[in-house]
């Protein structure tokens, strides 16, 4: 009996690791930028990877739904309510994952507004290629 490969599973892969990445190294910039005990990692690289990874399934999984119940308000703020929902998730996998610590949702939305611009530049370098 043969198992055929989807041919999109690679992609997905890829894009998964790609967000991944992203949530990690958003996280690491957002820490050092707020500092002051902000977003605490305890200075061990690790606690950033598996927060990221926590981060990037949140964002893939229980985000979308988040959005679609709460497109009223989107819609209402013109999308300004974004980032109240990136600060959501964020604080979301402080919750999940202990050694990632978020003082508060303003901390949790200025790590997002970080991430999200993290997320912007890595998108465009990568198309570029």
């Amino acid at each position: 009996m043969t198992i055929m490969a989807n041919k999109y599973s690679p992609n997905i892969i890829y894009r998964f690791l790609v967000r991944w990445l992203v949530c990690s190294l958003g996280l690491w910039i957002a820490a050092g930028i707020l500092g002051d005990g902000r977003i605490t990692y305890d200075d061990r690289i690790g606690v950033v990877i598996v927060g990221g990874l926590i981060l990037a399934g949140i964002n893939a999984i229980i985000k979308p739904i988040v959005v679609i119940l709460s497109l009223p308000a989107i819609l209402f703020t013109l999308g300004l309510f974004m980032i109240v929902i990136n600060g959501l998730m964020i604080m979301l996998a402080s919750a999940i994952y202990s050694p990632l610590e978020v003082s508060s949702l303003w901390s949790a939305m200025l790590a997002g507004v970080v991430i999200g611009l993290v997320n912007y530049l890595v998108t465009a370098i990568l198309e570029d290629r």
